[in-house]
């Protein structure tokens, strides 16, 4: 063989030791005669064990008998791309890929035999099978304690009349709590209508909640009803109700009293039946004892108190969240996006999430905007959740292992090397998370 053509051997493969997918190449006899570093990784036998054996030896796969891909390819010329199929690792766990298959030529066009390509889908498998066995009602789909514990009494808050207090940090989901709520509630057939109180001044407030009379002021033309109306015989939420001034609390209080309500420019009392349900990202209770809000109204509302936890301490539901995220955005764009890589759920993991399950939701569709592949990869992310020196190097392949590494061992410290809760956090298996630190040498305590 000339220097030239082994230069050009040993560029190749190191090419393919860099990529993620597990890759082999096979001659005409259907012996294999290149195989990756990631191949090893997924079906756990060592390349110089596999080279020289028959494919079907090696990946004991489900098709290998009766409809086997890369014959499929030889015969016809055709590559095949993201076949989903089972294959038997070298421990005899029987484990979920998808493949690709190519011809393989050389530069005059002479086929030398095929190659193939596959992924391991284990992880995606791993977060159905967890987004199956966790806890799910309506839309919250979670797997923290905290979580499970407001999931198990939202039924029973919600077959009550009670008004009832929702708190937690923006974006932590208070509206899909309280949609829950009323789709859970006798009122379920009734209207469910929400007004942030935040969002407007006083004036703007009243009108939104009574509605008005024509002539009640300059532009008042015709009857125009509100909020309370619109929700007669339903539910309707008040969000950020923390943020309402004084002199709309003592409204807000009479409503809830006497159950009556005066739209703007009458005189006659309108009766009204709705259940109120509030929510806040402040503590009312702190506002009370500093007295910005009224503390007759704050037990009013204060029948049954939910907290939220932020994101952030919940950091094991993320991998839920994003195959949630990925199914939904699926079905509203006819998209068929597999789910995230590792490292992009690395990624999403050690990031702070100010913006809570809001801000993760808004990532995934921005994601789906630039991915068209079918795989969410790191860089497919907005720019303020991936590090600088992340985004600099992803295209090169070179950093992301580093990332994944580091994000490994962070998430060990905050779980205080418990592995199971880790794997959860990481949203991978623990043998997954075994075979990580061994091959990044992460240390850990003794």
């Amino acid at each position: 063989m000339s220097s030239k053509k082994f230069d050009s051997r040993k560029q190749t493969e190191a090419i393919l030791e860099s990529v993620a997918d597990g890759v082999f190449t096979v001659d005409r006899d259907w012996r294999i005669t290149l195989f990756n570093r990631a191949a090893e990784e997924i079906t756990g036998i060592r390349s110089n064990e596999a080279v020289g054996r028959y494919c079907w030896e090696v990946l004991r796969a489900s098709v290998c008998e009766n409809d086997c891909v890369l014959r499929r390819t030889m015969e016809t010329g055709r590559p095949l791309v993201n076949l989903p199929i089972f294959i038997v690792r070298a421990d005899g766990k029987r484990i979920p890929i998808s493949v690709s298959t190519a011809l393989l030529k050389d530069a005059s066009g002479e086929i030398l035999g095929g190659v193939e390509t596959f992924r391991d889908l284990s992880l995606v498998e791993e977060l159905r099978r967890e987004l199956k066995e966790s806890r799910s009602l309506g839309d919250i789909v979670s797997k923290n304690p905290k979580m499970i514990q407001l999931m198990e009494i939202l039924p029973r808050i919600a077959e009550s009349e009670s008004t009832f207090l929702i708190e937690g940090k923006s974006g932590t989901g208070k509206e899909i709590f309280a949609r829950v709520a009323h789709e859970l509630s006798p009122r379920a057939r009734k209207p469910f209508v929400a007004l942030n109180c935040g969002a407007l001044p006083d004036e703007l407030l009243e009108s939104e909640l009574f509605g008005y009379k024509a002539g009640a002021f300059t532009d008042a033309r015709t009857d125009r009803p509100g909020r309370f109306a619109a929700a007669q015989g339903g539910t309707l939420f008040l969000d950020e109700i923390g943020d309402v001034s004084h002199a709309m609390q003592a409204k807000l209080l009479r409503v809830l009293q006497e159950r009556q309500y005066e739209p703007l420019g009458s005189t006659e009392s309108v009766d009204v039946d709705v259940r109120i349900i509030a929510a806040t990202n402040k503590n009312l209770k702190s506002l009370v004892k500093k007295e910005k809000f009224r503390e007759d109204l704050f037990y009013r509302i204060n029948v049954v108190r939910m907290v939220l936890p932020p994101l952030s301490e919940r950091r094991e539901d993320i991998s839920l969240l994003v195959e949630h995220f990925v199914e939904r955005f699926n079905r509203l764009q006819s998209r068929h996006i597999h789910g995230a890589t590792l490292e992009t759920l690395s990624v999403l993991t050690r990031h702070d999430w100010p913006g809570n399950v809001r801000e993760l939701e808004n990532a995934i569709e921005h994601a789906f905007i630039l991915c068209r592949g079918d795989w969410i990869e790191a860089k497919h992310l907005p720019e303020q959740l991936v590090p600088e020196e992340t985004t600099q190097s992803v295209g090169g392949g070179l950093t992301l292992a580093d990332l994944e590494a580091r994000a490994i061992s962070e998430s060990l410290e905050r779980n205080e090397y418990r592995r199971m809760a880790t794997a959860r956090e990481l949203g991978i298996d623990k043998n997954t998370l075994r075979r990580k630190i061994l091959k990044y040498n992460i240390p850990l305590p003794h």
